[in-house]
């Protein structure tokens, strides 16, 4: 079997020789890559995290959110060159690491690295900062006074690994509100992070140690608690057991900042199924559920189609099946583990016992790359098995989903929703849209958009940068009190 090796991991001030490395294995198609990630220990992590707090106090925070900005474009700009060495190793690695098929990697990547530019990141940081500016000084506040916004001197990263290049997001976000950076990159995933760091030490050599991305087994051990004790913030992603974990192991003074799992789902009016629009729909809507084979924490595991249109619910269904079975042959599914595999023969079986009502229908071939089922009366939202499984279920009134998505199987678990992707007409999506934001949806999507967030995002509803950020306000009585001070006063 031919072996490749690569490195990862960005480590500024310290030698391959001087840390140990441990390799990840990755096997497909009768060949394998190791990927040799540091093993930093305690020392190594306290004198690192001393080293990027340094570094972004002397560089990174003198530069400008304009200025940062800039850097990030010219790193992304490259990453969007097909024929600079970095995409090209991206494109050819990260299928192989991921298991995804190479063109959905590469597709999703260039979608990912498109809202990255630089216009989108100036309406990013404008999404949460009305006036940029407080990023860089004191700025005129409206109720008199100033105030000025600071980031953290040192923000600390922990990623999931079910989507390549989920990094850059929180990366992008540490670096707008100028914090030193250490990401610890996961096992299913560990090549990204490292590359995004190298490009912008070499967009912007001044940032060379304002960053750097480590490694370690599962939950670590004395080398995550070092980082964590120095650590002003740290935004983590994973399962809600491996956060509390997380969470546990924090100063009580540490913000925590933390995005877990996620049920997205989506709603199908009867004004979108004529003959002419529901074809189209269905094609939007297998996209996403195709993305990254429902990996994403914005994936849809049901889609709630309404009676009454020209198409029923169950052709719906059918027009569903018929477009994943299309992508199929264009994107495969990544292969199965064998944990995988059984989770999915298990919830399939499930869903056979269960449809047992008149109308209801498992769709495909039972050895297809896909699952489509049909339920002929409202469901309450649950998870699927993933790996492109999806439930359609019938309703009678777009009144009814806010109900079936906060029923008693997510009963005061309303955190969590997040996307749910929506076809209808103008004045039934906003009476939906208040109906599922009071019920915790924080983000509604067109269908075929909810894997790809626009920029600036509220990511489960909370604020990219504003939460990472501490305020200093000048008042107006300091302001007013210094005036007798001024030399040009009497």
């Amino acid at each position: 079997m031919n072996t490749r090796r690569v490195e990862a991991g960005y480590l500024p001030g310290l030698a391959a020789a001087e840390v140990q490395w441990q390799a990840l294995s990755f096997e497909r198609d009768g060949e394998r890559l190791e990927v040799a990630v540091p093993v930093l220990s305690a020392p190594q992590m306290e004198a690192l995290a001393a080293r990027v707090r340094r570094a972004s106090a002397q560089h990174l925070k003198t530069m400008t959110v304009s200025e940062i900005i800039a850097v990030i474009d010219r790193a992304v700009g490259r990453l969007l060159d097909r024929d600079d060495p970095y995409r090209r190793r991206a494109d050819a690695l990260l299928p192989f690491v991921s298991g995804y098929d190479a063109e959905m990697v590469r597709l999703g990547l260039t979608g990912l690295l498109k809202t990255f530019r630089a216009p989108q990141l100036h309406r990013f940081v404008a999404e949460d900062f009305p006036n940029p500016k407080v990023l860089d000084g004191f700025q005129p506040a409206a109720k008199g006074g100033a105030v000025r916004a600071y980031g953290p001197g040192l923000l600390a990263h922990t990623w999931a690994g079910n989507v390549p290049a989920l990094a850059l997001w929180s990366l992008v976000c540490g670096l707008l509100v100028k914090a030193g950076s250490i990401g610890k990159v996961p096992s299913a995933e560990p090549l990204f992070a490292g590359w995004f760091a190298r490009l912008l030490a070499e967009a912007h050599p001044p940032l060379a140690d304002c960053l750097a991305v480590v490694w370690w087994r599962g939950a670590g051990g004395d080398e995550a608690d070092a980082l964590y004790a120095q650590a002003d913030a740290v935004v983590a992603y994973g399962g809600n057991e491996a956060l509390q974990a997380i969470q546990r192991r924090l100063p009580v003074t540490t913000r925590f900042l933390a995005h877990g799992h996620k049920l997205g789902f989506g709603v199908v009016s009867a004004a979108a199924l004529d003959a002419v629009n529901a074809p189209a729909v269905a094609r939007r809507a297998a996209w996403d559920v195709m993305r990254y084979d429902q990996q994403g924490c914005y994936s849809p595991h049901m889609f709630y189609v309404q009676r009454g249109g020209a198409v029923a619910p169950r052709e719906f269904a059918g027009y569903l099946a018929g477009e994943l079975a299309n992508l199929q042959r264009r994107y495969p599914r990544r292969a199965l583990d064998l944990e995988e595999s059984a989770a999915l023969a298990k919830w399939r079986q499930s869903i056979e016992w269960k449809a047992a009502g008149a109308g209801d229908a498992l769709l495909g071939d039972p050895g297809a790359a896909w699952t489509v089922v049909y339920a002929d009366a409202p469901q309450e939202l649950a998870p699927t098995a993933t790996q492109r499984s999806i439930v359609v279920a019938a309703i009678g009134s777009l009144d009814e989903v806010a109900a079936a998505v906060a029923g008693r199987a997510l009963a005061g678990r309303a955190s969590f929703l997040q996307t749910a992707g929506v076809a209808a007409a103008p004045e039934e999506l906003y009476r939906l849209a208040e109906q599922l934001g009071a019920a915790g949806v924080t983000r509604i999507s067109a269908l075929g958009a909810m894997s790809v967030p626009e920029a600036g995002w509220h990511h489960d509803g909370r604020f990219n940068l504003l939460d990472l950020v501490r305020m200093t306000e000048i008042e107006q009585s300091a302001e007013a009190a210094a005036e007798p001070y001024a030399p040009y006063e009497p």
